[in-house]
């Protein structure tokens, strides 16, 4: 899934919860106030309505919070503009904040740069252990918890044979990721070409490093590259979600099958997406905020792993780019959009 959405589902359902737990549930004395930092912005046309994931919101509502009764809400978005996440950070911890709930692996760093005793809630971060976010997923330490993005590195190997059933014909894929190749990625690295190498594919790498813009030099290195590319997979990192058209756009007009990380790839042109469940991911985050707030500590709390994960396929695309789904392949979908 992408950051944009469960984000912008945590945050939404968290404005929308019920009545509490009890009918003789009393709002304490000292309302809580939770700092939401989110790397995007409020919402787009390309998300999804809360009433789509009704789990979700039947979920939150047992939790029994009511915003401005129970728990009070200030948030912070960098429209995209991740250079602002540190300064953001700060204005929260200034206000001050009880909890911080921080979208994305970028969001989640700088506030954990920003304040090491308020409690941090992270959603939908990629490799929070690698990006040094916390010490392991069992022990995280310090005061900063929540849900990972990714299901490990085995995931990588699951989207490039979907793509290859898919689509039969394809053999050189480019890898394309929101962040600069490091050590950290070695592990994940090496379980992507095994996979790749037992579909019979060849992979090439293009990382985008915050504050680079794909159409700088990815785009055009995969156009000059062309003749050795015939699919995209799009990987994670805070820099991608923020770019899930001009990916689209670019793959459709490069005729490019290309698989993102979260349905909302799909939605926005992308042929297909295997990833986390949105509802799945922002129910667990909203219950890590639950946990905290009745005194839990976020050192105490292993970080989790996506346990659900959604195939959808977008048949426009399949159409424009003159493929024809196979039907074992459209009997695993999720979802297929019309």
């Amino acid at each position: 899934m992408s950051y944009s959405t469960v984000g912008f589902l945590v945050i939404c359902t968290l404005s929308l919860l019920a009545a509490p737990r009890t009918a003789a549930a009393q709002p304490p004395a000292k309302v809580p106030r939770i700092g939401v930092l989110y790397p995007g912005s409020p919402s787009s046309p390309s998300e999804p309505s809360i009433r789509r994931v009704p789990a979700l919101g039947h979920a939150l509502r047992d939790l029994g919070y009511v915003e401005g009764q129970h728990i009070a809400l200030a948030y912070r978005y960098a429209e995209g503009n991740l250079d602002r996440l540190p300064d953001l950070a700060a204005e929260l911890v200034r206000l001050p904040v009880d909890m911080i709930l921080a979208g994305g692996i970028y969001s989640a760093l700088a506030a954990k740069h920003a304040t090491t005793t308020i409690p941090i809630v992270f959603f939908a971060a990629t490799d929070p252990v690698g990006r040094g976010l916390v010490a392991s997923l069992a022990r995280p330490g310090g005061n900063i918890t929540g849900v990972a993005f990714d299901g490990g590195p085995e995931i990588l190997g699951k989207r490039l044979a979907l793509l290859k059933e898919a689509v039969p014909t394809v053999s050189r894929v480019a890898i394309l990721a929101g962040r600069a190749r490091m050590s950290t990625y070695d592990a994940a690295e090496q379980v992507q070409e095994s996979a790749a190498r037992e579909l019979g594919l060849t992979l090439r790498y293009f990382y985008v490093q915050q504050g680079e813009t794909f159409t700088e030099w990815v785009f055009p290195a995969i156009t000059a590259d062309a003749h050795t590319i015939d699919a995209l997979h799009v990987g994670g990192g805070s820099v991608t979600p923020q770019n899930q058209r001009q990916i689209a756009d670019f793959a459709l007009q490069r005729r490019l099958p290309t698989i993102g990380i979260s349905r909302e790839y799909a939605v926005a042109g992308c042929l297909l997406s295997y990833g986390p469940t949105v509802a799945e991911t922002a129910r667990r985050a909203a219950a890590f905020v639950d946990k905290i707030l009745q005194g839990a500590q976020p050192a105490d709390l292993p970080v989790e792993q996506p346990t659900k994960f959604e195939f959808v396929i977008n048949l426009k695309t399949a159409q424009a780019l003159g493929l024809t789904m196979p039907p074992a392949v459209l009997f695993q979908a999720d979802e297929v959009i019309r």
